[in-house]
């Protein structure tokens, strides 16, 4: 299933198309002892060449971010549908961004398959553009099937009104490297949009070591933070956001909620 929805993505016709460390990378970056930032020597530019498994970032012709422009109508089966519960208040900061590790037993399925909640975290601005915008934050949802395929659904978050579900974490969310418990439960479902039209694409981790095959889904609505909420994160990470990457040869799908 997982191979035919692959060959529908990049190759279907036009015709037939009308009828995501810090992704899950950064930790096996972090325990590999190689150090990578978002600048400098050490930054997206270079993260193909601090490591052999790292070669990805550089070579890959499947990379995500991507700027969300030109995108193809369709409709591809049933909708995303999350069972993401309440969760207990366990809050990292990995030295690349704040991250919520989830408990078990909050899923995502998307196409029919399965896929069991991992972590969710966030980047300043947002790594995907929207016909070239940034938005000031983005929410990465980081999802793991039973045969070992990863998925990810992003959502990006504007100015507007305080976020109550946000403010849960960022009151929380430590300072410095380590792992922070926060005082009320966190509802990773308050952080999705109400309206479900989304773009999909396969693509890879943004983080090294950037491997590819995952299938992203990004929403089309964004939900809203206020001024003081984008600050306080930005405080902390003022640029964790990879820059956008070649589309290539990949279908880019937006599919209506």
């Amino acid at each position: 299933m997982q191979s035919s929805r692959r060959h529908f993505l990049k190759h279907a016709t036009l015709g037939a198309v009308a009828a995501c460390a810090c992704c899950a990378g950064a930790g096996a970056a972090l325990a590999s002892g190689v150090h990578w930032t978002y600048e400098g020597e050490e930054g997206p530019e270079h993260w193909g060449d601090l490591q052999a498994d790292f070669k990805s970032c550089k070579i890959g012709l499947e990379q995500t971010p991507l700027d969300l422009k030109g995108a193809v109508k369709a409709t591809i089966g049933a909708p995303v549908a999350t069972d993401y519960k309440v969760q207990p208040p366990k809050i990292l900061n990995n030295g690349h961004t704040i991250q919520v590790n989830a408990a078990p037993g909050s899923s995502v399925t998307i196409e029919g398959e399965s896929y069991d909640l991992l972590q969710f975290h966030f980047h300043h601005p947002s790594e995907h553009l929207l016909s070239g915008k940034p938005f000031e934050l983005e929410v990465h949802f980081v999802n793991k099937s039973a045969a070992g395929n990863l998925a990810v659904l992003g959502v990006f978050v504007t100015l507007g009104e305080a976020n109550p579900a946000l403010e849960t974490v960022f009151s929380a969310m430590p300072a410095s490297e380590g792992e922070a418990t926060g005082k009320a439960p966190i509802d990773p479902t308050a952080l999705l949009p109400k309206g479900r039209g989304y773009f999909r694409y396969y693509g890879s981790l943004t983080t090294p070591p950037c491997s590819e095959g995952l299938v992203w889904t990004v929403f089309k609505e964004p939900i809203t933070a206020s001024k003081a909420q984008v600050e306080a994160f930005a405080k902390l990470f003022e640029n964790n956001a990879r820059p956008v990457q070649r589309q290539n040869h990949r279908y880019l799908l937006d599919v209506a909620g």
